[in-house]
């Protein structure tokens, strides 16, 4: 347990960002699993929201740029495959 007041407050802002990235990482997977479940082909609407998430978060930096690309590409590779 820190006794300086910012490394509290830092230890508090970290705990939240935490919480904040588990939440949109989750919600990140499940829509990646939902769009290579789907069988609508790439214009299919959840395809499109996890291509859309995947961008977001690698803008937000919750991951990193080639992981979102080798999802992306693997969610492709489904829609084209059915």
């Amino acid at each position: 347990m820190p006794n300086i007041k910012s490394a509290k407050k830092r230890e508090k802002v970290i705990c939240k960002k935490t919480q904040r990235n588990k939440a949109y990482k989750s919600a990140l997977r499940t829509a990646v699993k939902a769009a290579l479940e789907e069988k609508e082909g790439i214009n299919g609407k959840a395809v499109k929201l996890a291509l859309k998430k995947l961008d977001q978060s690698v803008s937000k930096g919750i991951i990193h740029k080639n992981t979102a690309a080798r999802n992306k590409v693997k969610i492709l590779r489904n829609c084209t495959a059915q």
